[in-house]
């Protein structure tokens, strides 16, 4: 008599996979902290190495790189470690493009306790979040100062797809860093800047402006809230870069409004933006950057192009295009004001 063949059981290892995923992030963390990935990229590749170059002990600073290896940061030969190519280029200090200090803003405890409170959220119990609703909230001066390495790819990206050939001032929207104006800047003498932010965050903005060589008759700031103070008018772009996903549809188009009328004829917002596929879950990193909003911002969203086309031509904007930024999860989109 034939027996049934008996399905696979399921493994609880996503179930596990999830539970256990702090872990990476406090085992990134406590790497960033003892600069174990400058070590090892110094040459420091043995344990005991390791140990006296990181003030570690060895058992410690062995489970550690273990277990980077095992997510994929190190490779381990004969009882040595080695950096991956993504580990040299992002998080060995000695690196142009380190990102090591941006751990202090996406793995912050305000960040950390935003996910803590995730269900409620989920049920619509959060009304407002500091990250929305209070000017100086700390953590955005973390975030420019913190969020350089990963921001600057984007800005010149931008700023060499749109800035040759125009004239006029660029209206930075919630500015932080500045380095979207500042690249504009950098891109074409004949566009001047004014970077709208709140008064502390603006600081960073000013230091970065100065570093690129801007004086005040280039760069200059505008302090504020973007839902309340008012755009100005005649502006050649308006730049609205990691901003409109805090809210939802109706104030993003309420923005996209102000953004129109701020602009000259022919004009042009930039926006720059994770942007779904229609069915919400790819690609993954721009989909799941959702959940980031739902944590903190009580009625944020990561938008489709089909949603973010309609909120364009809703606020009277003309010709919207989107297209990828190289290298990077996040698409740029443009729109004219009609002439």
């Amino acid at each position: 008599m034939p027996t049934r063949t008996q399905a696979t059981p399921p493994s609880p290892e996503p179930v596990f996979a999830a539970m256990w995923a702090y872990q990476q992030t406090e085992a990134l963390r406590a790497a960033i902290e003892l600069d174990l990935f400058t070590a090892i990229g110094s040459g420091a590749a043995h344990p005991a190495a390791l140990a006296e170059r990181t003030r570690a002990t060895e058992r410690g600073v062995r489970i550690l790189c273990d277990f980077l290896t095992i997510q994929g940061l190190l490779s381990k030969h004969d009882g040595t470690y080695e950096l991956t190519p993504a580990a040299a280029n992002f998080l060995d200090r000695r690196s142009p493009a380190f990102m090591g200090d941006m751990m202090r803003f996406i793995a912050g405890k305000e960040m950390q306790a935003d996910f803590r409170r995730l269900a409620q959220s989920a049920r619509g119990e959060i009304k407002s979040t500091p990250e929305v609703d209070e000017p100086n909230w700390r953590g955005w001066i973390e975030f420019a100062r913190s969020m350089t390495p990963l921001m600057r790819p984007q800005s010149e990206f931008l700023a060499s797809r749109f800035a040759p050939g125009a004239a006029g001032t660029v209206l930075d929207v919630a500015a932080g860093h500045g380095l979207f104006g500042i690249a504009f800047a950098r891109h074409n003498p004949d566009l001047n800047i004014i970077a709208l932010d709140w008064p502390e965050v603006l600081t960073v903005a000013k230091e970065h402006a100065a570093q690129a060589g801007l004086d005040a008759s280039r760069y200059r700031t505008l302090s504020g809230s973007a839902l309340e103070i008012g755009f100005g008018e005649n502006h050649r772009f308006v730049l609205l870069t990691n901003f409109l996903h805090h809210f939802d549809s109706a104030t993003c188009e309420r923005l996209l409004r102000k953004a129109q009328a701020a602009l000259q004829p022919g004009g042009q917002v930039v926006v720059l933006e994770f942007v779904p596929n229609d069915d919400r879950v790819s690609p993954p990193f721009s989909a799941a950057f959702s959940l980031t909003m739902l944590a903190s911002t009580p009625r944020g969203d990561a938008y489709t192009w089909q949603e973010l086309l309609r909120m364009l031509q809703a606020a009277g904007f003309d010709e919207p295009t989107i297209e990828p930024v190289p290298h990077s999860p996040q698409s740029a989109i443009c729109a004219r004001r009609k002439a």
